[in-house]
């Protein structure tokens, strides 16, 4: 690997160098020394590169970040009150503005996303009434072409019934002008069929005769009584 190559470094680790090195930067220190420690502590921690380096597989340490707290914390204790005082509510102005602008960036976000729930509501709600009204106009279409087709079927019916009429009737005078005699079968049927008739009616009468003379001697008995 080529001096100053960080391939074998994780983008965590590249990300945590740009810290410490903008950190360093901030107190005065040059560019490139700023570098070096960066670097330095960063191979302090991880044992090299955590990719594929030296670092692979170490458990890093966290004993220059202590140490490097310990002397901050040393450093702000000698500071006096006022300007530690100055520090904390420059800190809490900055942390409220940070609230109140994802409050405010949230509350954008969910007045758009309303406003585009209500335009897509409106969307939607407009394609169903089309398509309503797209499929009402069929059906009447539909229908007025089914009524039309009735009309025509009932305007021809008459004409062709007519006409057949006419053409049927000379055929039926025809048929009753050459109309054949009864046969004896059916002669001999209509004798059998009308004496069993006067059989029955005879039969009925006579039991009606019979009930009547019974009906007589049983109201002669009684009186007698």
């Amino acid at each position: 690997m080529p001096r100053g190559d960080k391939s074998k470094y994780t983008d965590k680790q590249k990300r945590q160098a740009e810290h410490i090195e903008e950190s360093y930067e901030s107190r005065g220190v040059s560019e490139g020394e700023a570098a070096h420690r960066a670097w330095a502590t960063v191979n302090k921690q991880g044992g090299g590169g955590k990719k594929s380096g030296s670092g692979r597989g170490r458990q890093s340490s966290n004993a220059s970040a202590r140490r490097g707290g310990a002397k901050g914390g040393a450093a702000s204790a000698r500071r006096p009150a006022s300007a530690r005082s100055a520090s904390a509510k420059k800190a809490a102005a900055s942390r409220k503005s940070s609230t109140a602008s994802g409050a405010r960036s949230s509350s954008k976000s969910s007045t758009k996303s309303t406003k585009s729930g209500v335009k897509r509501a409106a969307k939607s709600s407009a394609k169903t009434t089309a398509h309503r009204s797209s499929g009402t106009k069929s059906t009447a279409t539909r229908r007025t072409a089914a009524t039309k087709s009735a009309t025509k079927r009932t305007s021809s019916r008459p004409s062709a019934r007519g006409g057949a009429a006419a053409s049927k009737r000379p055929a039926a005078g025809k048929k009753a002008a050459g109309a054949r005699k009864p046969s004896s079968r059916t002669t001999r049927s209509a004798a059998k069929s009308a004496t069993t008739a006067s059989r029955k009616s005879s039969a009925a009468t006579s039991r009606k005769r019979t009930a009547a003379k019974k009906a007589g001697a049983s109201r002669t008995k009684r009186s007698s009584r």
